[in-house]
């Protein structure tokens, strides 16, 4: 197996990938053989996409096939909310795609209700789900007295969303620096 740097595919992705701090370093493989992927211990889910698009956490991104085509969107209905927005990896095309997930996950259903997910916890969800912010900020919130859920990422229509249960691995403090938020937000207040 031969192991290169992938880039960014592309001046365009690069910047997104810059002003949204979304997605991870990609690195091709190729060749004959077998390759192990792991992620700190973390569960591995692979998803067959057959002529599909799914739109994934990019943290919770641990490889795909060459046939993937992949893109840095901004969640529909942030840029109000939030200064910079929040930032996915859109997967589309034909093959293999491999995401982690802090323990098992949960498959929501978005088709029967309107689901809400703490943004750091959805992982990956279908291409046809319309998502966007909704937010529960209180005076409570701002004295220390609220649930610390003030944000929440919305999902409705037909469609599903795949939630693990925790809010993701949070980053080892490193000598020198501060530690690290994982999931969604972190690469924007990180």
């Amino acid at each position: 197996m031969a192991f290169e740097h992938a880039g960014s595919g592309g001046l365009s992705r690069m910047v997104k990938k810059a002003v949204s701090g979304e997605g991870t370093t990609l690195m091709k493989m190729s060749g004959r053989g077998e390759v192990f992927l792991a992620d700190t211990a973390q569960d591995i889910h692979l998803l067959y996409l057959e002529n599909d698009a799914i739109t994934v956490n990019g943290s919770n991104l641990l490889a795909f096939d060459a046939g993937i085509d992949w893109d840095i969107r901004r969640v529909e209905g942030v840029s109000g909310i939030m200064g910079s927005g929040l930032f996915n990896t859109a997967l589309s095309g034909t093959g293999w795609v491999a995401i982690v997930s802090d323990g098992p996950p949960v498959l929501l259903n978005t088709a029967d209700a309107p689901t809400f997910a703490d943004p750091q916890a959805a992982i990956t969800w279908a291409s046809s789900v319309q998502t966007g912010i909704k937010t529960d900020i209180k005076m409570k919130n701002l004295i220390g007295r609220g649930s610390g859920e003030s944000v929440q990422m919305s999902f409705a229509g037909p469609g599903w969303v795949l939630v693990q249960p925790s809010e993701g691995r949070v980053a080892a403090a490193t000598p020198g620096g501060g530690g690290g938020a994982g999931g969604l937000l972190g690469n924007l207040t990180g």
